[in-house]
């Protein structure tokens, strides 16, 4: 992957809907070196697809968390069956080092969240616990 390919990656990164013809003229390339850089990189699995996100979907949770999770014996199936059980779940990562599970947690308020962390804790299996907020993000994707 060269300069040109990582600059039409951001390029679709930040609009992924634009057009062949603005692409280039935002690169300084023509129509068909977009093109055929889109297709290689498909082709090579650099880009596996395109998606939409929806402005729900950006703005959808006012308060952000991530709870590591250090689970007790052989209980991680049972507890990530459980966190699957709960809305305010967005995703489960299972890590290496001090915690055995790292939960994305979305909720409209401080208090759901709160709520949440304590519903979690109660899980047969889990340990111990730490969790930070998410204050700002600065780049997804």
């Amino acid at each position: 992957m060269d300069d040109l390919d990582r600059k039409l990656i951001s390029a679709l990164r930040h609009d992924a809907r634009a057009s062949l013809s603005d692409l280039a003229i935002l690169l300084d390339v023509s129509r068909t070196t977009v093109r055929g850089r889109i297709e290689r990189l498909r082709e090579r699995g650099d880009i596996v697809g395109f998606t939409v996100v929806l402005k729900e979907d950006a703005h959808r949770d006012a308060v952000r968390g991530l709870m590591m999770i250090g689970i007790e014996g052989r209980g991680a199936d049972r507890v990530t069956r459980q966190l699957n059980g709960l809305t305010a779940v967005r995703a489960i990562h299972a890590t290496n080092g001090r915690w055995d599970l790292i939960v994305e947690l979305g909720t409209d308020t401080l208090e759901d969240l709160d709520a949440v962390l304590g519903r979690i804790r109660r899980f047969e299996g889990v340990s111990t616990s730490e969790t930070n907020l998410l204050l700002a993000t600065r780049k997804m994707g």
